[in-house]
């Protein structure tokens, strides 16, 4: 009777094995790399995922500033935020953080909306490094290159 039984097996925070990811996100689509990095962040790619614990693993994103929207979403697509005060809600577009001081937000925040909310989200979005450039302090750790271009072919504008 004991070989019908089945059950689930849950990690533990002590357990999970996490690892370093790099990507190049040179022409890449924003949307479509944003999900691939949150379930890489989140873990489900793992066979091991709990969705209490935080098993994902650490990603790293270079050439931040040449990802790509498609369509006209770069001048279309509109991004609000509000001071807190009164009539105080300021709104901007994709092209203008990207030609911006900090490029590299685009993307993070797009991550950051396909993250739960709360405590685990915030840690899980601990193990996200953005650059603008293609320099990374990173190489320590010896990151695994995900080739996300290659993945499909509407991952990457012109391709």
């Amino acid at each position: 009777m004991k070989a019908l039984m089945k059950t689930t097996k849950s990690a533990k925070p002590a357990e999970v094995e996490k690892k370093w990811h790099l990507i190049d996100a040179d022409g890449l689509v924003v949307g479509r790399v944003a999900s691939l990095v949150a379930n890489i962040l989140r873990g489900k790619h793992k066979v091991t995922y709990t969705p209490h614990v935080d098993c994902g693993d650490h990603v790293i994103i270079i050439n931040a500033e040449k990802v790509k929207f498609t369509g006209k979403k770069t001048t279309d697509k509109v991004y609000y935020r509000h001071t807190g005060h009164p009539g105080g809600i300021k709104e901007t577009t994709p092209a203008k953080i990207l030609a911006g001081k900090f490029p590299e937000r685009v993307l993070e925040k797009a991550i950051e909306r396909m993250i739960p909310r709360g405590p685990l989200g915030r840690d899980q979005m601990r193990a996200l490094r953005v650059y603008q450039g293609a320099e990374h302090p990173h190489t320590a750790q010896d990151p695994n290159v995900l080739d996300v271009a290659s993945m499909n072919r509407k991952n990457k504008v012109g391709a």
